[in-house]
């Protein structure tokens, strides 16, 4: 931005240090938004022949935002806005503190969906979870016991940071691979963050899904990458192309089976071609294959891990969608060489994963138990998707929300009516006591306006006695939003 005198006055006639009306004009500045965080401020000495003043002044202005919290000098770079005014009486501007790497990324929308789904009032269709009043506690209970009859130490000592042996031999087998390939991860949050802690350098491009998973969006933000998106939906080879000879990004991202947020599902012919394009231009793939136990008919195709020829593959999976999001176990399957320097990764913030849920967990699947609760599962799941489907004819009017039948996962993709962004209808929603994810969060850049008529509904981890009644809190939320924009556009012009 141009800076002028205009922008920053002082009155040489008030009692007041000149440095610190200087520093409370910058800060009333940062607190109007006129200057947002990453602003880059006049460097003192161009500050100072602005505003007739000494160095020394500009300085000490600069000296005391940067103990208020709202800017923050690097050598070298120059001085920047870091952060907005702290709250009335707070004892530290911690926020100013904050590392530059934890900026990145700003969106709490995970953390809110955690909060809506733990809300009892709210009927959460935000929340990516699994029907979790299936769980079968009973078994747990039972396996839990059988385990810690074997001793405590195994259960509850500190095992491997790679993940206790038992549990990965047992996905090993069941997978078809060496259990050296295997890592356990608390979830599969981790795994991402492990992999981007690996491979990504600040600056680095990364190819994922547009629309895509907003978690894999904020670790790739929070590395330092360029996060471009690939049209899954379209899923056109030509144009995947164009952007790996355009960017030459470091990996590729890619959720190929029942697609969160979509629910799309690529075919065969499809996945090969991603894979012969990744085997050309020598790109690491990242799969995550979050959902592929959860089909309906028949299975998805193999696995890109399961076509993959010249280990470019890293596969990331959980028990969180499964069985519960509490259970925070995953695991991740690689290359052994890759899975070493993961190893090494983890062990730096995590040292190992609890050993008591990961025997259980291996007993539950050695027993047939887990391929048992898995058939259950997923026809609770598809009578909670039909459920909603027939809710949304019943409650909305046609063309409200456009949804299409999906094949597997715990997702519905919806588009609203151009008069109707998903970010007032959340708003609405949330008051008439229903949540859902608005669409702009699941892609990279929505400077084009990408999300705005789009949204995200979870079916499966709603009883089906709730979701006609989710539906219709949604249908008072349309309606509310429509009357606001009647009243908004039926105001008279002002002149």
């Amino acid at each position: 931005m141009e800076w002028t005198s205009d922008w920053l006055t002082i009155d040489r006639d008030d009692r007041t240090a000149i440095y610190r009306q200087l520093a409370d004009a910058i800060g009333w500045r940062i607190g109007t938004g006129d200057l947002p965080p990453g602003t880059r401020l006049p460097s003192e000495r161009d500050l100072a022949r602005l505003l007739g003043i000494s160095r020394t002044t500009a300085v000490s202005a600069y000296r005391e935002l940067e103990a208020r919290g709202l800017v923050r000098g690097h050598v070298g770079r120059g001085t920047y806005v870091c952060a907005g005014p702290a709250e009335s009486g707070a004892p530290f501007a911690w926020r100013g503190k904050v590392a530059l790497g934890a900026q990145r990324t700003v969106d709490g929308s995970l953390r809110t969906l955690a909060r809506h789904g733990s809300d009892r009032a709210v009927i959460s269709l935000a929340t990516g979870a699994g029907a979790l009043d299936l769980f079968p506690i009973d078994t747990f209970r039972q396996l839990a016991d059988r385990v810690l009859s074997r001793g405590t130490h195994a259960a509850l000592g500190l095992g491997p940071t790679e993940g206790q042996p038992k549990l990965r031999r047992t996905i090993a087998a069941r997978i078809g691979v060496n259990p050296e390939r295997v890592l356990i991860v608390n979830g599969a949050q981790q795994g991402l963050d492990l992999i981007s802690r690996c491979l990504i350098d600040p600056g680095d491009t990364v190819i994922m899904d547009r629309p895509g998973y907003l978690g894999a969006i904020q670790v790739f933000r929070a590395a330092g990458a360029n996060v471009i998106g690939w049209d899954v939906e379209r899923a056109d080879p030509d144009e995947l192309e164009d952007l790996l000879l355009r960017y030459r990004p470091k990996l590729l991202y890619t959720n190929p089976s029942y697609h969160n947020p979509t629910g799309r599902t690529l075919d065969l012919h499809e996945r090969h071609n991603l894979l012969d394009l990744a085997v050309r231009y020598r790109l690491p793939v990242v799969e995550d294959d979050l959902y592929r136990d959860m089909w309906f008919g028949a299975p998805a195709p193999p696995s890109l891990r399961q076509l993959d020829e010249h280990h470019l593959v890293i596969q990331v999976n959980t028990f969180s969608k499964t069985l519960a999001g509490g259970v925070r176990l995953g695991w991740i399957t690689a290359a052994e060489s890759i899975i070493d320097q993961l190893a090494l990764a983890k062990q730096r913030v995590d040292v190992a994963s609890p050993s008591l849920e990961q025997l259980i967990v291996a007993e539950f699947i050695n027993s047939r138990g887990y391929d048992d609760h898995l058939v259950t599962l997923r026809a609770a799941h598809r009578e909670r998707h039909d459920a909603l489907l027939a809710a949304v004819r019943r409650h909305l009017p046609p063309g409200a929300l456009t949804i299409a039948p999906v094949d597997g996962g715990l997702y519905f993709w919806g588009t609203t009516g151009t008069e109707i962004d998903t970010r007032d209808l959340l708003a609405a929603a949330t008051e008439a006591g229903v949540v859902f994810v608005p669409g702009d969060v699941f892609y990279p850049t929505t400077i084009d306006g990408s999300g705005r008529h789009e949204l995200r509904l979870c079916y499966s981890a709603v009883p089906p006695a709730l979701i006609d009644e989710a539906i219709r809190r949604l249908a008072v939320a349309f309606e509310t939003v429509r009357s606001q924009n009647v009243d908004r556009h039926a105001q008279p012009a002002l002149v």
